[in-house]
């Protein structure tokens, strides 16, 4: 059990199991079994199987990512300006460019599709640290750091946008109820409780009543995270340590076994040419590569600020097509958005694939040049 959990703390593993959901969904809908992974999918349980995958499970994802954002803020890279400056100038193009690109093409197509604008604004963390790891094992050590602060970021900003753009009816009672037990999480945390017979509860009723409230339930992981002590009693390490795997080799592939079973029939061509698909295709290939360098360059050219040590703008155009990977955020705001609707997942699924794609050829080249620049020095890999 030690050695999986360690396997499912890898951003590699992490990935490749992501993937492998994914692409199971795909055949498993397309099969001529597709009948069993609807009924799956769709069996009550109070709720319905994939709704509790992507509001359930994916509070616990929610609840990591909320650790890790609350460990770089106050101890992390992101608590030095000067060193958090250009990933989140970068997180901050790589979101907007996107949305104004979809939502360009979507006004342009009559405009019905423009609730859809934050779709193609997020970056999958796991999957895109993940190419990163497999690529890029020569790349410079300052790369995979800006990855990571920028994905932070945003996931940060995602998380905003889905509980500000995408909460359809709010019930005041429920929502000031769930201050009750996440104050009461916080307070126990505070003082270095991590008895999960104490906190699970408590985190529980959290997730339920904002649940009730109408806010997405996942901002309740993302709250409850920010009341974790990362000094004194420190318990986000420890606990981010004990719920990765979970995050990584549950609850996150679930999700996207759930999300991914596009069924490709006689609807695909025209969920291809939607201006919704499209619009998602263009924010994640062309918007994120766009958005991130440009942003990146402009605060550079602007303020004087540098790029990690070693790292050349050809690396950060890579980086900037590897942020293009919306997957895992990018399917839940979809859903959000459209329901069960096709035009998302197709759009999300075909964008993410040509921006690792795209991102593995240019980071190869340049983890090759490195190779081969620590071999004339007669450093051993």
């Amino acid at each position: 059990m030690t050695r999986i959990a360690a396997a499912l703390r890898s951003d590699t593993t992490a990935g490749f199991l992501l993937l492998g959901a994914a692409f199971t969904a795909l055949v498993w809908a397309n099969s001529p079994w597709s009948g069993g992974y609807h009924a799956l999918a769709n069996a009550e349980l109070g709720l319905t199987v994939a709704k509790w995958a992507s509001d359930g499970l994916l509070a616990i994802f929610f609840f990591v990512a909320g650790l890790e954002l609350k460990r770089e803020l106050v101890v992390g890279d992101l608590r030095d300006p000067r060193r958090a400056t250009l990933p989140v100038a970068a997180a901050v193009g790589g979101m907007i460019v996107p949305a104004l690109l979809y939502t360009v093409i979507n006004l342009a197509a009559g405009g019905d599709g423009v609730r859809g604008w934050a779709i193609p604004t997020a970056t999958d963390i796991a999957f895109a640290l993940a190419v990163l790891a497999v690529v890029g094992r020569s790349l410079p050590p300052g790369l995979r750091l800006f990855l990571l602060t920028l994905a932070v970021v945003d996931d940060l900003l995602a998380i905003a946008v889905i509980a500000v753009f995408y909460t359809s009816t709010l019930h005041l009672v429920a929502l000031l109820l769930a201050v009750l037990p996440i104050a009461a999480f916080g307070l126990l945390t505070q003082r270095g409780v991590r008895a999960w017979w104490a906190l699970l509860p408590l985190a529980i009723a959290a997730w339920a009543l904002m649940h009730e409230s109408g806010v997405h339930a996942t901002v309740a992981g993302v709250l409850l995270a920010f009341t974790v002590p990362v000094r004194g009693a420190a318990l986000a390490e420890p606990f981010e340590h004990w719920w990765r795997p979970l995050s990584s080799g549950v609850a996150v592939p679930v999700f996207a076994f759930f999300a991914a079973g596009v069924t490709v029939g006689g609807d695909f061509g025209a969920a291809l040419l939607d201006p919704v698909t499209i619009g998602i295709v263009a924010g994640l290939v062309l918007g994120k590569t766009i958005g991130i360098t440009g942003a990146t360059w402009l605060v550079q050219r602007f303020t004087g600020a540098e790029l990690p040590r070693g790292v050349s703008w050809l690396d950060l155009l890579g980086l900037a097509m590897l942020g293009g990977i919306g997957f895992t955020v990018s399917l839940l705001i979809g859903e959000l958005a459209f329901g069960a609707a096709p035009e998302p997942k197709v759009g999300v699924l075909l964008g993410s694939l040509i921006a690792a794609v795209g991102a593995t050829a240019l980071l190869r080249s340049r983890d090759r040049h490195y190779r081969k620049s620590q071999d004339a020095r007669g450093i051993v890999d």
